[in-house]
């Protein structure tokens, strides 16, 4: 059981005896509860059929693109996954439940009983050094049954056999896909949750079987995010036991709605943090911010997915090239799974230039697994920074803009030592220059640099914990009540185009744990004095650091922040190691100084950092800071 049901659950017993509901306070657990399932320690490359071809897939397209990767050399460069999307489907047979493959698109998967099969197909990818991907849904109906309605490739037959998706069916659909036909990767859409409501329009005129929705797309309220979360861990049961190899990747596709941001880290091997691309500067920009500010959810095993690259098409294709070297440098930055979606066939040298530029993929790949933090934010211009595995940093400097911008970079920007010297190698023109203190570019419309860094760092002997996102694991973040992020950028919908009031908020995420700024985006302050390096997160909140390295000792100046909305709470900070209580602070309150907290962490490898306090069900959050959070040999 999670440990948000718990609490929820604690709160309820606690109504029951008294006239105010008490929110239960977090507790320290002694083992590393990051999830561990499947083969997603980097973030997963390769190739998916959607943006290329949607519903017009077939068997040629998907090889062609395989043998391309192959050929191209960009399968040596980790791009591994061939993952097949929506399409491929016929029906589900129902006299036993069973999957039949369209032969006419993928004839190799004809057999002489008819049941038909994929093992053919996978295969081959295996015997070229591929692996594997699938499409389904986690309802009845998939998604082009709702907005694809042209397409030839529709499911066919009864409304009971044209419900394709794992609902009624989770154990037998992922059982036929992994063991029997030996796919290694599955993407799991939600149109089935959200769009055949009983009654409507769509499923009137279509003969569909209705499902009352659970997700609703323009309410987080009206939305059953625990019965989503539930749909989606059986299906993580479901692969697991399916591959007792553990070598299987896990994409959940909710488009970051039921609140995924926050729990996709434990069900899923990455989750889709916002809709679907489209490949316009301003939908990238959507997706890229839907994911931007969640590193502290992402790290090995587990990754935030903006969605498929959209390089080769519209305001990414071949005229805009700068366009597009910002659209990889960006999803690189950040972990994303980095999967390719364009006819590979008739792929030009200037894209496979961009896809198999191996500086870039390093970064992407780097074990340590930390997305970059945003240590620069407007809406104008960001410089993001990246940890590497090795200590050394990336740096990015990115104009959101249509215009040319000056941007100053900082050697405090890198957490390096501003008096002296600083390299930097740019990744796509190779070039090196030397800086000391901070030097300064001018960047063209929608342009990003992008460069390697070596230089000396601040803290000599040890790491500031907002540098190591990918070692940190929120448990508990403090956010009772899933509220829409409004920091995403909102464009105008690429479907509905402006036949509304406006594009909305609509991703739950609001308040939740940052890193080097508070929940809502305002500098880390205690008592008059601010940090640029510290954790911001909400009370009664409980973060783990694995603590791999041997780092022996902890360090914080700790309190409530100046920004936070409720001001009549004593917060305790505590730190713990594998399970043992080893400091504690006082009750601290709005106003008070900041604290020092130590501890000792020698012979312990599961630091556990805890900021509680009172708190009742509907009140308003505390807002806390670890400033200067640092781990020390």
């Amino acid at each position: 059981m999670k440990l948000k049901t718990q609490l929820l659950l604690a709160s309820v017993m606690v109504a029951l005896v008294s006239p105010v509901a008490v929110f239960a306070q977090p507790m320290a657990k002694g083992v590393w509860l990051a999830p561990s399932a499947g083969a997603a320690k980097t973030p997963p490359m390769g190739w998916n059929s959607w943006n290329a071809f949607r519903t017009e897939v077939d068997e040629d397209k998907v090889m062609g693109a395989a043998q391309a990767l192959v050929d191209e050399g960009l399968a040596k460069k980790g791009y591994i996954y061939v993952n097949l999307d929506d399409g491929w489907w016929q029906k589900r047979r129902q006299s036993d439940g069973r999957m039949i493959i369209r032969t006419r698109i993928f004839p190799s998967a004809a057999t002489p009983d008819g049941t038909t099969s994929f093992r053919g197909f996978t295969d081959r990818l295996h015997g070229m050094g591929l692996k594997a991907g699938l499409y389904t849904d986690v309802g009845h109906n998939a998604c082009s049954q709702a907005f694809d309605l042209h397409s030839p490739n529709l499911p066919e037959g009864t409304a009971e056999e044209r419900q394709v998706g794992l609902a009624g069916h989770v154990s037998q659909d992922i059982n036929l896909y992994f063991s029997d036909w030996g796919f290694d990767y599955i993407k799991v859409d939600a149109c089935g949750l959200a769009d055949f409501a009983p009654g409507s329009q769509l499923v009137k005129d279509n003969g569909y079987i209705g499902l009352e929705p659970e997700i609703e797309r323009a309410s987080i309220n009206r939305t059953d995010s625990a019965r989503v979360e539930a749909r989606y861990a059986e299906v993580a049961a479901a692969l697991k036991q399916a591959n007792p190899d553990n070598d299987y990747v896990f994409s959940i596709c909710n488009w970051g709605m039921a609140n995924v941001r926050e729990w996709g880290k434990d069900v899923g091997s990455s989750w889709r943090t916002s809709s679907d691309i489209t490949p316009n500067w301003t939908s990238m920009l959507h997706n890229y911010d839907s994911a931007a500010k969640r590193a502290l959810y992402a790290g090995p095993g587990h990754w935030n997915d903006p969605d498929i690259l959209y390089i080769g098409a519209g305001d990414f294709d071949t005229d805009h090239l700068t366009e597009a070297r910002t659209h990889f440098t960006l999803w690189a930055m950040m972990s994303s799974p980095l999967l390719i979606s364009y006819d590979l066939r008739k792929a030009p040298q200037s894209l496979l230039d961009i896809w198999g530029n191996a500086d870039l993929i390093a970064v992407d790949q780097d074990p340590a697994g930390n997305q970059a933090i945003i240590a620069y934010d407007s809406d104008d211009a960001q410089i993001l920074v990246k940890t590497m595995a090795d200590g050394h940093k990336v740096v990015a400097l990115f104009n959101r803009t249509a215009s040319p911008v000056k941007v100053s970079l900082l050697a405090s920007h890198l957490k390096l030592k501003g008096d002296a010297a600083i390299t930097l190698t740019d990744l796509w023109s190779k070039t090196a220059s030397t800086f000391t203190g901070e030097t300064g570019f001018d960047l063209a419309p929608h342009e990003t640099r992008v460069f390697s860094v070596q230089g000396a760092r601040e803290l000599a002997e040890g790491v500031y914990l907002s540098e190591i996102p990918g070692a940190i694991n929120v448990v508990d973040d403090g956010v009772k009540t899933p509220e829409a992020d409004p920091s995403i950028h909102r464009m105008i919908d690429p479907w509905a185009g402006t036949r509304s009031s406006g594009s909305r908020p609509q991703y739950a995420g609001w308040g939740g744990a940052q890193a080097d700024t508070t929940p809502y985006g305002q500098t880390l302050q205690i008592g008059g004095q601010s940090f640029d390096s510290g954790i911001g997160v909400l009370g009664n909140s409980l973060l783990q650091v694995k603590n791999e390295a041997g780092y022996r000792s902890f360090r914080a100046l700790v309190g409530v922040d100046a920004s936070t909305p409720l001001r009549d709470r004593a917060v305790t900070f505590a730190v713990y190691g594998d399970g043992k209580l080893l400091a504690r602070t006082p009750p601290l309150k709005f106003g008070d100084a900041p604290r020092e907290i130590t501890a000792d962490l020698s012979g312990h490898k599961v630091i556990e950092l805890l900021a509680t306090h009172d708190s009742t069900a509907d009140e308003r959050p505390v807002v806390v800071t670890w400033g200067a959070a640092r781990l020390l040999k």
